[in-house]
């Protein structure tokens, strides 16, 4: 089995400058990816913004508890 498995691990055909150009394509999908969370985070707080309710104002303080 071990033999099988090595034998499977050194047919790779991948070639240094193949793993480098993975790697590149991987590391822009990162920066690709990160982008989009950045954008995204701020769309939620902009949309969220306004859903905050403050509660000093005069109804709500009415609201609390003696």
């Amino acid at each position: 089995m071990a033999k099988a498995l090595i034998g499977y691990m050194n047919s790779d055909l991948r070639t240094p400058a193949r793993l480098t150009a993975e790697n590149r394509r991987l590391r822009e999908r990162v920066v690709e990816l990160e982008t989009l969370v950045l954008r995204l985070q701020e769309e939620n707080d902009a949309l969220s913004a306004p859903l905050h309710i403050d509660l000093e104002t005069p109804a709500m303080q009415e609201m609390q508890p003696a």
